[in-house]
């Protein structure tokens, strides 16, 4: 491995880090389509900032790109406000409007420079190592490795000052508002903070890579935890695997790095999606499945206890009988049958079924419990 390539994955790495901070509270207040806008949107304020300052290392597009993502924010609050139309079609209406002034300003006033549509949405990860910060004529690094660094320790700081307020303003504003702490407020903070960040990751990485890594590795944290410090952390976690294995998968298939990156975001969610251990498909599959059996153990108990001492207990009791007297299905029944059987709620006398002390006593609490 390279220098350059090493300089490539960390800085990447800080990238995931600083876009999963904020990208956990936008998933959990259901927000994951404002960082799509809040990432396109920019590109206006970086374009009007250009033309004031024409430079593009200027700190001045910065602060334009900032206030065009604050901008997007208050234009789809402004808009939901009205409740003509819900927060997803504000979005919707506000975004693809803003991006496209700043794609139609590119194109007619500054195609010669390095803003194309091109590093907008994708970037170009592999030239971030050769664009240096000179410091006292002394090369220290990367300048993007700064800049996402910088808003990296900006967005640990806020989070950490503002823990409380978010965590009660994210899960119940109404209570945030009671305690004296404005939503309002709070909320244009977050949305700062997520403009800041999506403007350093910009130039870097492009904008389809600041959503991915803002919103999967948040949302397949979601799926792993409640808790919302250690989801914080697993989100991180995972941006960093994403962008680091990303980076090997785009060098394997010679490909964009961003592009690859917001590959793997997605594969990580995707796996997780499946086999999370609580919310997962397949965990939730095979809950529903245990929760079938374990109601139909139930539905059989019952069904034996209300027929123990009667004078149709001998037919009641017939494994045969139990598609007509519960109206199951002959192989539902068998299956039904092995599962009290293997649960120690009925044995098996030949084709009769007998509850055990255990069954007896589970019927006795089914029936109380419901």
């Amino acid at each position: 491995m390279t220098f350059e390539q090493f300089e490539i994955q960390l800085i990447a790495s800080v990238v995931a880090a600083a876009c999963a901070i904020p990208g956990v509270f936008l998933v959990l207040r259901r927000m994951a389509m404002m960082s799509d806008a809040i990432s396109h949107a920019i590109l206006l304020g970086i374009v009007l900032a250009f033309f004031v300052i024409p430079d593009v290392s200027s700190p001045i597009l910065i602060i334009g790109a900032a206030l065009s993502g604050v901008l997007t924010v208050s234009l789809v609050e402004l808009l939901n406000k009205t409740r003509l139309v819900k927060e997803d079609a504000s979005i919707g209406l506000v975004f693809p409007v803003l991006f496209s002034i700043g794609v139609i300003l590119i194109a007619r006033y500054a195609w010669n420079v390095h803003l194309d549509v091109h590093a907008v949405l994708l970037g170009e990860l592999a030239f971030a190592p050769f664009d240096r910060l000179i410091l006292f004529g002394h090369d220290i690094g990367p300048k993007s490795l700064y800049v996402m660094g910088t808003i990296l320790i900006l967005n640990l700081v806020f989070i950490s000052l503002f823990y409380k307020e978010l965590k009660i303003a994210t899960f119940d504003a109404g209570l945030a508002a009671a305690l004296g702490f404005s939503p309002g407020l709070i909320h244009y903070g977050l949305m700062s903070l997520v403009s800041v960040t999506a403007v350093g990751a910009f130039d870097a990485v492009g904008s389809i890579l600041v959503v991915a890594l803002m919103i999967a590795p948040p949302a397949a944290a979601y799926l792993l935890t409640d808790n919302l410090t250690k989801m914080i952390v697993i989100s991180v976690v995972l941006g960093v695997i994403s962008s680091i294995s990303g980076f090997w998968l785009a060098i394997y298939l010679d490909a964009n790095i961003a592009g690859a990156m917001a590959t793997m975001a997605g594969v990580l969610f995707v796996i997780v999606f499946l086999f999370a251990p609580e919310r997962g498909i397949v965990a939730i599959a095979r809950r529903r499945s245990h929760q079938r059996w374990e109601f139909a153990g139930k539905m059989l108990a019952i069904h034996l206890l209300n027929h123990e001492g009667t004078k149709d207990e001998e037919h009641e009791s017939q494994i045969e009988h139990l598609e007509q007297n519960l109206r199951w299905k002959e192989n539902f029944a068998r299956r039904a049958v092995n599962y009290s059987a293997n649960n120690g709620l009925v044995l098996v006398n030949g084709s009769r079924l007998v509850l055990t002390k255990r069954g007896r006593e589970y019927a006795k609490e089914s029936i109380l419990d419901d």
